[in-house]
Protein backbone atom coordinates (compact mmCIF):
# COMPACT_ATOMS: atom_id res chain seq x y z
CA UNK A 1 0.00 0.00 0.00
CA UNK A 2 1.60 3.57 -0.87
CA UNK A 3 -1.25 6.04 0.65
CA UNK A 4 -1.07 9.41 -1.35
CA UNK A 5 -2.56 12.79 -1.07
CA UNK A 6 -3.71 15.30 -3.58
CA UNK A 7 -4.74 18.63 -3.14
CA UNK A 8 -5.10 21.52 -5.89
CA UNK A 9 -6.59 25.43 -5.72
CA UNK A 10 -6.19 26.07 -2.19
CA UNK A 11 -5.68 29.65 -2.94
CA UNK A 12 -3.72 31.16 0.14
CA UNK A 13 -5.91 29.91 2.54
CA UNK A 14 -3.83 29.57 5.51
CA UNK A 15 -6.29 27.64 7.56
CA UNK A 16 -6.76 24.78 4.74
CA UNK A 17 -2.73 24.71 4.42
CA UNK A 18 -2.68 23.92 8.04
CA UNK A 19 -5.23 21.43 7.93
CA UNK A 20 -2.88 19.65 5.41
CA UNK A 21 0.23 19.94 7.62
CA UNK A 22 -2.03 18.13 10.64
CA UNK A 23 -3.35 15.59 8.01
CA UNK A 24 0.01 14.48 6.55
CA UNK A 25 1.23 14.26 10.26
CA UNK A 26 -1.23 12.14 11.46
CA UNK A 27 -2.09 10.27 8.51
CA UNK A 28 2.04 9.38 7.03
CA UNK A 29 1.22 9.31 3.28
CA UNK A 30 4.18 8.36 0.79
CA UNK A 31 2.87 11.74 -1.70
CA UNK A 32 1.25 14.26 -1.37
CA UNK A 33 0.54 15.61 -5.04
CA UNK A 34 -0.08 19.52 -5.05
CA UNK A 35 -2.34 21.11 -8.43
CA UNK A 36 -1.63 24.44 -8.46
CA UNK A 37 -3.37 27.74 -7.60
CA UNK A 38 -1.23 27.51 -3.84
CA UNK A 39 -0.95 31.43 -3.75
CA UNK A 40 -3.50 34.22 -2.56
CA UNK A 41 -5.64 35.19 -5.66
CA UNK A 42 -7.01 38.82 -6.46
CA UNK A 43 -7.09 41.56 -4.08
CA UNK A 44 -5.69 38.99 -1.42
CA UNK A 45 -2.30 39.07 -3.63
CA UNK A 46 -1.44 42.54 -2.10
CA UNK A 47 -1.35 40.94 1.19
CA UNK A 48 0.45 37.86 -0.01
CA UNK A 49 3.31 39.98 -1.59
CA UNK A 50 3.52 42.30 1.98
CA UNK A 51 3.51 38.86 4.30
CA UNK A 52 5.82 37.01 1.43
CA UNK A 53 2.97 34.25 2.18
CA UNK A 54 4.78 31.89 -0.35
CA UNK A 55 8.07 31.95 2.05
CA UNK A 56 6.23 32.54 5.33
CA UNK A 57 3.16 30.26 5.08
CA UNK A 58 3.64 27.49 2.33
CA UNK A 59 7.64 27.15 2.66
CA UNK A 60 8.01 27.66 6.06
CA UNK A 61 4.65 24.96 6.89
CA UNK A 62 6.59 22.06 4.78
CA UNK A 63 10.11 22.80 6.25
CA UNK A 64 8.84 22.36 9.67
CA UNK A 65 6.98 19.81 8.96
CA UNK A 66 9.76 17.78 7.35
CA UNK A 67 12.29 18.39 10.74
CA UNK A 68 9.28 17.17 12.67
CA UNK A 69 8.33 13.97 10.65
CA UNK A 70 12.39 13.15 9.77
CA UNK A 71 12.24 9.74 7.26
CA UNK A 72 8.27 9.71 7.51
CA UNK A 73 8.32 13.06 5.29
CA UNK A 74 6.25 12.22 2.21
CA UNK A 75 7.54 13.02 -1.26
CA UNK A 76 5.59 16.03 -2.33
CA UNK A 77 5.06 17.00 -6.11
CA UNK A 78 4.14 20.20 -6.75
CA UNK A 79 3.05 22.71 -9.90
CA UNK A 80 1.65 26.18 -10.35
CA UNK A 81 -1.82 27.38 -11.35
CA UNK A 82 -2.84 29.84 -13.62
CA UNK A 83 -3.56 32.18 -10.52
CA UNK A 84 -0.33 31.79 -9.35
CA UNK A 85 2.31 34.48 -10.67
CA UNK A 86 5.13 33.00 -12.95
CA UNK A 87 7.65 35.17 -10.85
CA UNK A 88 6.94 33.42 -7.75
CA UNK A 89 8.49 30.47 -9.72
CA UNK A 90 12.29 31.10 -8.44
CA UNK A 91 11.22 30.75 -5.38
CA UNK A 92 9.28 27.64 -5.65
CA UNK A 93 12.52 26.07 -7.53
CA UNK A 94 15.12 27.43 -4.42
CA UNK A 95 13.07 25.67 -1.89
CA UNK A 96 12.82 22.73 -4.36
CA UNK A 97 16.57 22.47 -3.76
CA UNK A 98 16.31 22.46 -0.07
CA UNK A 99 14.57 18.96 -0.48
CA UNK A 100 11.38 20.59 0.83
CA UNK A 101 9.22 19.43 -2.67
CA UNK A 102 9.67 18.36 -6.53
CA UNK A 103 8.81 20.98 -8.64
CA UNK A 104 7.78 19.18 -11.48
CA UNK A 105 5.66 21.23 -14.28
CA UNK A 106 6.55 20.22 -17.64
CA UNK A 107 9.01 17.66 -16.27
CA UNK A 108 9.39 13.66 -15.42
CA UNK A 109 10.48 12.21 -12.17
CA UNK A 110 9.56 9.16 -10.91
CA UNK A 111 8.00 7.73 -7.26
CA UNK A 112 8.12 3.71 -6.39
CA UNK A 113 7.71 2.20 -9.90
CA UNK A 114 5.55 5.08 -11.37
CA UNK A 115 6.67 7.78 -13.88
CA UNK A 116 5.18 10.76 -12.63
CA UNK A 117 4.50 13.89 -14.88
CA UNK A 118 3.68 17.92 -14.18
CA UNK A 119 2.33 20.22 -16.11
CA UNK A 120 0.50 23.98 -15.40
CA UNK A 121 -0.45 25.53 -18.45
CA UNK A 122 -4.49 25.95 -19.04
CA UNK A 123 -6.55 26.82 -22.32
CA UNK A 124 -7.30 30.14 -22.44
CA UNK A 125 -9.83 31.87 -19.94
CA UNK A 126 -12.19 35.48 -19.34
CA UNK A 127 -9.51 36.07 -16.75
CA UNK A 128 -6.39 38.97 -18.17
CA UNK A 129 -3.05 37.13 -15.99
CA UNK A 130 -1.91 34.95 -18.57
CA UNK A 131 1.69 33.61 -17.11
CA UNK A 132 -0.16 29.93 -17.36
CA UNK A 133 -2.61 30.44 -20.33
CA UNK A 134 -1.72 28.72 -23.72
CA UNK A 135 -3.94 28.17 -26.81
CA UNK A 136 -4.99 24.77 -26.18
CA UNK A 137 -4.78 22.47 -29.86
CA UNK A 138 -4.84 25.72 -32.46
CA UNK A 139 -5.08 29.67 -32.24
CA UNK A 140 -8.50 29.61 -31.19
CA UNK A 141 -9.87 31.56 -28.41
CA UNK A 142 -13.60 30.38 -27.06
CA UNK A 143 -16.38 33.32 -26.75
CA UNK A 144 -16.38 35.77 -24.02
CA UNK A 145 -11.89 34.69 -23.40
CA UNK A 146 -8.86 36.57 -23.29
CA UNK A 147 -6.58 35.22 -26.21
CA UNK A 148 -3.15 34.51 -24.50
CA UNK A 149 -1.61 37.12 -26.92
CA UNK A 150 -3.77 39.64 -24.46
CA UNK A 151 -3.67 40.15 -20.91
CA UNK A 152 -0.71 40.50 -18.46
CA UNK A 153 2.35 38.50 -17.64
CA UNK A 154 4.39 39.12 -14.44
CA UNK A 155 7.33 37.88 -16.41
CA UNK A 156 8.27 38.80 -19.90
CA UNK A 157 7.54 35.52 -22.67
CA UNK A 158 8.72 36.34 -26.85
CA UNK A 159 5.14 37.67 -28.49
CA UNK A 160 6.11 34.52 -31.04
CA UNK A 161 6.39 31.77 -28.25
CA UNK A 162 2.79 33.07 -27.11
CA UNK A 163 1.22 33.44 -30.69
CA UNK A 164 2.33 30.05 -31.84
CA UNK A 165 2.89 27.48 -28.97
CA UNK A 166 0.24 25.41 -28.11
CA UNK A 167 -1.06 22.84 -25.20
CA UNK A 168 -0.97 20.16 -27.99
CA UNK A 169 2.62 20.98 -29.00
CA UNK A 170 4.06 21.07 -25.32
CA UNK A 171 2.85 17.40 -24.44
CA UNK A 172 3.89 15.73 -27.06
CA UNK A 173 7.63 17.18 -26.68
CA UNK A 174 7.14 16.50 -22.68
CA UNK A 175 5.47 12.81 -23.18
CA UNK A 176 7.33 11.68 -26.62
CA UNK A 177 7.13 8.02 -27.19
CA UNK A 178 6.99 7.34 -22.97
CA UNK A 179 4.64 4.59 -22.28
CA UNK A 180 2.13 5.82 -19.93
CA UNK A 181 1.03 2.99 -18.75
CA UNK A 182 2.45 3.32 -15.39
CA UNK A 183 2.07 7.06 -15.45
CA UNK A 184 0.49 9.86 -13.10
CA UNK A 185 0.23 13.19 -14.37
CA UNK A 186 -0.11 16.04 -12.34
CA UNK A 187 -2.18 18.73 -14.44
CA UNK A 188 -3.68 22.14 -13.40
CA UNK A 189 -6.44 21.96 -16.05
CA UNK A 190 -8.82 19.54 -16.52
CA UNK A 191 -9.73 17.18 -19.47
CA UNK A 192 -12.13 18.83 -22.18
CA UNK A 193 -16.21 17.13 -21.83
CA UNK A 194 -15.44 15.15 -18.68
CA UNK A 195 -16.85 15.67 -14.99
CA UNK A 196 -14.24 17.67 -14.34
CA UNK A 197 -14.55 20.78 -16.19
CA UNK A 198 -18.50 21.58 -16.29
CA UNK A 199 -18.08 25.46 -15.21
CA UNK A 200 -21.26 26.98 -14.55
CA UNK A 201 -21.81 28.84 -17.42
CA UNK A 202 -25.30 27.74 -17.91
CA UNK A 203 -27.85 29.78 -20.39
CA UNK A 204 -24.78 32.17 -20.71
CA UNK A 205 -23.77 34.02 -24.07
CA UNK A 206 -21.36 36.45 -25.50
CA UNK A 207 -22.48 38.60 -28.23
CA UNK A 208 -25.46 36.36 -28.76
CA UNK A 209 -22.86 32.99 -28.98
CA UNK A 210 -23.63 30.19 -26.29
CA UNK A 211 -20.95 29.77 -24.26
CA UNK A 212 -19.63 25.97 -23.92
CA UNK A 213 -20.50 24.67 -20.48
CA UNK A 214 -17.04 22.06 -21.05
CA UNK A 215 -13.64 24.19 -20.38
CA UNK A 216 -11.34 21.63 -20.11
CA UNK A 217 -8.27 21.14 -22.48
CA UNK A 218 -8.76 19.38 -25.69
CA UNK A 219 -5.17 18.84 -26.07
CA UNK A 220 -5.24 17.17 -22.27
CA UNK A 221 -8.05 14.74 -23.28
CA UNK A 222 -6.86 13.59 -26.91
CA UNK A 223 -3.22 12.68 -24.61
CA UNK A 224 -5.50 10.72 -22.04
CA UNK A 225 -7.58 9.01 -24.69
CA UNK A 226 -4.72 7.87 -26.81
CA UNK A 227 -1.95 7.22 -24.58
CA UNK A 228 -3.83 5.97 -21.57
CA UNK A 229 -2.11 7.16 -17.97
CA UNK A 230 -2.62 5.14 -14.85
CA UNK A 231 -4.11 8.11 -13.35
CA UNK A 232 -4.86 11.88 -13.80
CA UNK A 233 -4.86 14.39 -11.46
CA UNK A 234 -6.89 17.77 -11.90
CA UNK A 235 -7.69 21.08 -10.47
CA UNK A 236 -8.93 24.68 -11.84
CA UNK A 237 -12.59 24.01 -12.22
CA UNK A 238 -14.13 24.63 -8.90
CA UNK A 239 -17.55 24.26 -9.62
CA UNK A 240 -17.68 20.89 -11.47
CA UNK A 241 -17.76 18.26 -8.81
CA UNK A 242 -20.87 19.61 -7.38
CA UNK A 243 -22.56 20.29 -11.22
CA UNK A 244 -21.92 16.52 -12.19
CA UNK A 245 -22.14 15.65 -8.85
CA UNK A 246 -18.92 13.81 -9.07
CA UNK A 247 -15.00 14.62 -8.31
CA UNK A 248 -13.74 11.79 -10.82
CA UNK A 249 -13.59 10.07 -14.01
CA UNK A 250 -12.71 7.45 -16.12
CA UNK A 251 -11.45 7.49 -19.97
CA UNK A 252 -11.05 3.68 -20.79
CA UNK A 253 -8.79 2.80 -18.42
CA UNK A 254 -6.98 5.99 -17.00
CA UNK A 255 -8.30 7.22 -13.72
CA UNK A 256 -9.47 10.93 -13.57
CA UNK A 257 -9.27 13.06 -10.15
CA UNK A 258 -9.99 16.52 -9.29
CA UNK A 259 -9.21 17.89 -5.66
CA UNK A 260 -10.83 21.59 -6.51
CA UNK A 261 -13.97 22.58 -4.63
CA UNK A 262 -16.31 25.56 -4.33
CA UNK A 263 -16.74 25.27 -0.64
CA UNK A 264 -15.01 26.62 2.42
CA UNK A 265 -13.65 23.41 2.90
CA UNK A 266 -10.49 21.73 1.86
CA UNK A 267 -10.48 19.43 -0.19
CA UNK A 268 -8.26 16.33 -0.13
CA UNK A 269 -8.13 12.99 -2.37
CA UNK A 270 -7.14 10.27 -0.77
CA UNK A 271 -5.61 7.34 -2.89
CA UNK A 272 -3.46 4.21 -2.78
CA UNK A 273 -1.44 4.07 -5.95
CA UNK A 274 -1.71 0.48 -6.36
CA UNK A 275 -5.54 0.05 -6.02
CA UNK A 276 -7.06 3.86 -7.70
CA UNK A 277 -10.13 2.59 -7.65
CA UNK A 278 -10.78 2.83 -3.50
CA UNK A 279 -9.67 6.50 -3.60
CA UNK A 280 -11.67 8.43 -1.81
CA UNK A 281 -12.82 12.15 -0.97
CA UNK A 282 -12.57 14.28 2.26
CA UNK A 283 -13.51 17.35 2.89
CA UNK A 284 -12.22 19.36 6.22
Amino acid sequence: MALCFFVSDIHGNTRSYNKLFDLIKTETPEAVFIGGDILPSGFNVIIAEVKNYLKEVIIKGFSELRTEMKANYPQVFLILGNDDGKYDEKTVISAEKKGIWKYIHNKKTDFLDKKIFGYSYIPPTPFLIKDWEKYDVSRYTEPGCVSPEEGKRTVFVEPNIVKYSTIKKDLEELIDDEDLSNAIILFHSPPYKTNLDRAGLDGKFYDSVPLDVFVGSIAIRNLIEEKQPYITLHGHIHESPKLTGSWQDRIDSTYLFSAAHDGKELSVIKFDISEPSSAVRILL
